[in-house]
């Protein structure tokens, strides 16, 4: 092939880590400079600065172009740089070695495919040699080579065997956390030993190159052969020119998706199917696949908000549920604690959450572990997450923005890890994952009903504190809407606890979470069943709360869903789209579409 003509070749982002000036920066130079990578006449503007400047040429100035790392002759933020083979083309991140940066380290490392792990034949294995190597295994990066640096430094008669001594330390190490290296190989960046072509000056290493061994890396499946996953960034109205779309919008992490695709949402298990896929000053499009930027309209409106993942009915199905166990990595100046509130992140779902349990903190330098009360700085823990709501998420697979996350803690990232583990059973999730997958659709549509009964269907709940006063509003909606030849039903929540209910009704049932949970579900699997009959349905629950309102919300298959707080606004329990006291029947009457 023509290494001029890149057309064909695929990319591969390789990390590369190891103790601060442990040589990592000088082995990228080098790798620049040896494939003549570097833009023209690079090499020498570098060479002339440093003879203007009295400071000895680096093949590291190359890669460290800020004045500030030149000065100090470290790392500070992950820098990448890009270089060609004949089989690919490279991008390289060099990740920082400072302990101080290893938050930007682990930015760079989760965007890699494989990584090179320089140690210095001189220093020998330092914490930090071990911490990187935690860090890889952490983000599930396999193909990793190990680089023995420096070995110039180091007398000849000795190479091979202060060599070998790294290459078993190290591996009795990497044993215990699970990774088996590519290989080892001894290199001097400096001098450019065994980084592009072997080196007569270690002839007992037969091994190969650093950068056939780049080439001998094996590229991850193609995003786009991978189930579809896509998590909902942004769901767009449209009311003018009688255009009544509903854009949900995102940019797919993995999959194909066409138009006419099955589609669900999790975690509410809403399904439907693509319409169209909407693009902006682009032509009509029938097919996008991963990486792109897009929106699609659905042949049913339904109910469905940012955070929420998009997958393709048929495919693999990621997991769904609000206990996970996970490795994290805490960088927070505060130390991890149980139960306190913090916010993960992971796409662009962000909920509460509380370490509901450590269950072990370990030194990702020895490998010790111990059961801790907190976890501090710069250490690995394996902990028990509680989210405030139910996510959905993978638990192994190549779609990275399905399973590592960030956790913040007072408005800044303090924290990172993968879910390793559903906890629970997730029973809720799955029954109404079941229900959509299984629900027979009848011959006459929700859309005929409504038109044969000439209104919307729809669910307007009604909450407030203990009292009678929302049910007699309630009933009184109803009897407007029939009187204004509406098909309309009220349906209090007492209705449901001594009837459908009775089965689960304990003496004090709606105060206990669990039981509660289970009434409340079963009221929305009610309200879904008389929506799809076209119905208008007016429900009363007692001081309802947001995870409650997110339960009705995602059980009803419908997205025309109002929810009321009578009384005090101050009072109210969650965010009602509306509070009104008193005489507030005619108002809520009012807010109903006909």
């Amino acid at each position: 092939m023509d290494i001029c003509n890149i057309a064909e070749r695929r990319e591969m982002n390789i990390v590369i880590v190891g103790h601060v000036d442990h040589g990592k920066s000088t082995v990228i130079g080098r790798l620049l400079a040896d494939t003549h990578s570097l833009p023209q006449g690079k090499l020498e503007q570098i060479k002339e600065l440093c003879r203007r400047t009295s400071k000895p040429f680096e093949y590291a100035f190359l890669l460290d172009a800020l004045k500030d790392e030149r000065a100090q002759g470290i790392t500070i933020d992950t820098a990448r740089c890009f270089f060609k083979t004949e089989k690919r083309k490279y991008i390289i991140i060099d990740a920082p070695g400072h302990i101080e940066f290893l938050k930007n380290m682990i930015s760079g490392a989760s965007r890699a495919q494989a990584a090179l792990l320089v140690i210095d034949a001189n220093e020998g294995i330092k914490e930090n040699s071990r911490r990187h190597g935690y860090m890889l295994s952490m983000l599930g990066i396999k193909q990793v080579s190990v680089l023995v640096n420096k070995l110039d430094l180091i007398p000849e008669e000795d190479r091979e065997s202060v060599y070998n001594s790294i290459v078993g330390e190290y591996g009795e190490f990497l044993e215990k956390i699970g990774m088996k290296p590519s290989s080892y190989i001894p290199v001097s960046a400096v001098e450019g030993w065994n980084i592009v072509e072997n080196s007569e000056s270690v002839p007992w290493y037969k091994g190969a190159t650093v950068l056939e061994t780049l080439d001998s890396f094996n590229e991850l499946p193609v995003a786009d052969g991978l189930p579809v996953r896509m998590w909902v960034q942004d769901v767009y109205k449209f009311t003018n020119d009688k255009d009544d779309r509903r854009i949900i919008a995102g940019t797919l992490s993995s999959g194909t998706v066409n138009v006419g695709d099955e589609i669900m949402f999790l975690p509410s298990g809403k399904k439907t199917t693509v319409k169209s896929i909407e693009a902006f000053n682009e032509p009509v499009k029938k097919q996008v696949t991963s990486g792109y930027a897009t929106g699609f309209c659905m042949t049913e409106q339904i109910y469905v908000k940012r955070g929420e993942l998009m997958t393709k009915i048929g495919e693999d199905a990621p997991v769904t549920g609000s206990r996970v166990k996970a490795s994290v990595f805490w960088l927070g100046k505060d130390p991890l604690v149980t139960g306190k509130s913090y916010k993960i992140k992971m796409g662009c779902a962000q909920v509460g959450c509380k370490i509901e349990k450590i269950l072990g903190v370990l030194d990702a330098a020895t490998l010790d572990n111990t059961v801790k009360e907190q976890v501090n700085r710069h250490e690995v823990a394996q902990c028990i997450i509680h989210f405030d709501r139910p996510l959905a998420f993978d638990v192994t697979g190549a779609v990275e923005d399905t399973v590592r996350f960030v956790i913040v803690d007072d408005y800044e990232i303090s924290g990172g890890g993968i879910v390793t583990d559903c906890v629970g059973d997730g029973e809720a999730e799955r029954k109404i994952l079941k229900r959509n997958i299984k629900w027979v659709k009848s011959e006459v549509t929700r859309e005929q009903r409504e038109k044969f009964y000439s209104q919307k269907a729809q669910l307007v709940v009604i909450s407030g504190n203990l009292s009678d006063e929302k049910k007699n509003v309630a009933r009184k909606v109803e009897k407007m809407l029939l009187e204004s030849g509406k098909t309309a039903y009220y349906l209090g929540i007492a209705n449901l606890l001594y009837g459908v209910n009775s089965d689960i009704k304990s003496e004090r049932s709606m105060e206990s979470e669990q039981e509660r949970g289970e009434h409340i579900r079963r009221l929305g699997e009610l309200a879904n069943i008389m929506l799809d009959a076209g119905n208008i349905l007016i429900v009363t629950a007692s001081e309802l709360n947001e995870e409650e309102l997110d339960t009705l919300r995602h059980t009803v298959s419908n997205d025309n869903i109002i929810t009321v707080w009578y009384g005090n606004r101050d009072a109210a329990t969650a965010d009602f789209d509306y509070c009104f006291d008193g005489d507030a029947a005619e108002k809520i009457f009012d807010l109903i579409e006909k």
